[in-house]
């Protein structure tokens, strides 16, 4: 009942013609960002944040809430009609999807995409309403040692377990730490990795080394690659951007099935909704080839609808965690935990008892401006695809100049543009090399929280490590992170043998032909 009573509370706060404004400011930008290939909801958040220090928290938060889904369907436009998705979180539901744009169903595959969307973000929305006040409660018995187990577990689900590459998830993992270490030591008032520089004693500002990490590293990537070939060919979109009732029926079950599968992931730290998204398209293929008429592989409307479903309520109860235990379990959740911090705001179990009115209204602003992207994006999402004829050279251009500008804004301080430069250059050599920069954003975000925790846990415990597993809490944490990695290394294991196998199987083919 107090939830209920809070969310009413929260839309009276947001139901104004200011943040009705900025929610759909939000929605409309983080749409239109997440249409670009390469981009997505958290590159919208990194560019936005820097500009947002003028408004008045709630005005900037709801703004943030319309990115927060409004790039997700964004990227999924990006995926269906030119098989570039903007983010791999929409690379499951584009397979079946630009599948449905080739044959001219272009139009129902957004509408399932936008609906899809909305289902799976509402049912995990109403979740958190209801259940993220006594996950916030329980957060309570967290101590130093429970907050570090909980750092490490996500420093090791996002860098070793989702990343490709178990070393080069651990190096930017090391990225990350090394520049979360610059400044001041908030224990002892000793000066790390300044070199002297009192430019450098408050640290590197969260708001640059996002807008570099994200920005300024994939504006220097696409212009190493200007010239080359580029096989990403427009595929307009036709027909009628709504679905027949006989398309809702064979939709419907799987948007369900989609969101009972991403619901739980949003509060597992794995850097993002990849994981569920395939697993949600996976289950409807094995159900789908149950069929007398298989249609996986033809434009199945059921492999767009689960992953859709099932990405939206991953992001849905992600935020949930973000708001209850303080931890960001994707890149764009650890943005929004950066933004909550420029305010003075620190999410985790004292939130909804010191910022009350504001979580509610976040919560609330949601819940509105997933509505209002469904009534944009039903009838115009097809229009959004002209953003995908802008030439590479102006788009990427202007991206650059907004960042420096944003940078500049934030601080007036030159020598923050010199640190975009640079850091955007190390983005740049990791977009080369295959380095992920998920875990960068974790380790900045959570790196002070680490090192705090685990020096408080060892000062109270003269020093004892097994203090760090010496409650239930730590222990379930640690037990559940080596079976994530068990069950990833059993996984990236099966996938090479069957790799090994086929490529003997079809050298053995060549040498009978």
């Amino acid at each position: 009942m107090d939830a209920l009573v809070g969310l009413l509370g929260g839309f009276g706060d947001v139901l104004t013609p200011t943040n009705l404004m900025y929610v759909l400011i939000g929605a409309l930008i983080g749409t239109a960002v997440g249409v670009l290939p390469g981009l997505g909801s958290s590159m919208a958040v990194a560019l936005l944040l820097p500009i947002t220090f003028t408004l008045d928290p709630l005005a900037a938060l709801v703004m943030f809430a319309g990115i927060y889904f409004g790039g997700l369907f964004g990227d999924a436009i990006a995926g269906i009609l030119m098989n570039t998705p903007g983010n791999s979180t929409a690379i499951a539901g584009s397979i079946e999807g630009h599948r449905m744009a080739r044959r001219g169903r272009g139009a129902q595959a957004l509408a399932t995409s936008a609906i899809g969307a909305f289902i799976g973000g509402m049912i995990a929305t109403v979740l958190v309403v209801f259940f993220a006040p006594a996950l916030a409660d329980w957060a309570t018995e967290f101590g130093p040692g429970e907050y570090f187990a909980l750092a490490v577990f996500a420093f090791i689900a996002t860098s070793a377990v989702v990343s490709e590459s178990v070393l080069k998830g651990l190096a930017a993992l090391l990225i990350g730490l090394v520049l979360a270490m610059i400044g001041t030591d908030q224990v002892s008032g000793s000066q790390r990795f300044t070199f002297g520089s009192v430019a450098l004693f408050d640290g590197v500002s969260i708001v640059v080394i996002t807008v570099s990490m994200l920005a300024v590293g994939e504006v220097i990537y696409v212009a190493s690659r200007i010239g080359r070939p580029d096989d990403r060919s427009f595929t307009p979109s036709t027909g009628r951007p709504f679905l027949s009732r006989a398309e809702y029926r064979d939709a419907l079950p799987a948007w369900l099935r989609g969101t009972a599968i991403g619901v739980p992931f949003g509060v597992i730290p794995a850097g993002g909704a990849e994981v569920p998204t395939f697993l949600a398209y996976g289950l409807e293929k094995r159900l789908d080839g149950r069929r007398r008429k298989p249609l996986f592989g033809t434009g199945a409307i059921r492999g767009v609808a689960a992953p859709e479903a099932a990405g939206n309520s991953t992001a849905g109860t992600a935020m949930g965690a973000l708001l209850a235990l303080g931890l960001p379990t994707s890149a764009t959740a650890a943005l929004l935990l950066a933004a909550f911090q420029q305010y003075g705001i620190q999410p985790g179990p004292l939130l909804f008892t010191r910022n009350a009115e504001l979580v509610w209204a976040l919560l609330a602003s949601l819940i509105i401006g997933m509505v209002v992207l469904l009534v944009l994006n039903l009838p115009f999402a097809p229009l959004w695809a002209k953003l995908l004829t802008i030439p590479k050279e102006y788009l990427y251009a202007g991206i650059a100049m907004f960042a420096c500008f944003g940078v500049y804004a934030a601080s007036a301080a030159m020598i923050d543009v010199v640190f975009m430069l640079v850091l955007g250059l190390i983005a740049f050599a990791m977009r080369r090399y295959g380095v992920p920069i998920a875990p960068v954003l974790i380790a900045v975000i959570l790196g002070p929280l680490a090192e705090s925790s685990l020096r408080s846990a060892m000062n109270n415990s003269q020093n004892n490590p097994l203090t760090l597993v010496s409650t239930p809490i730590t222990i379930t944490l640690y037990a559940l992170l080596l079976i994530v990695i068990g069950i990833s290394v059993y996984n990236k294991l099966r996938v090479r043998s069957e790799l090994q196998e086929s490529a003997s199987e079809s050298g053995a083919d060549a040498e009978v032909r």
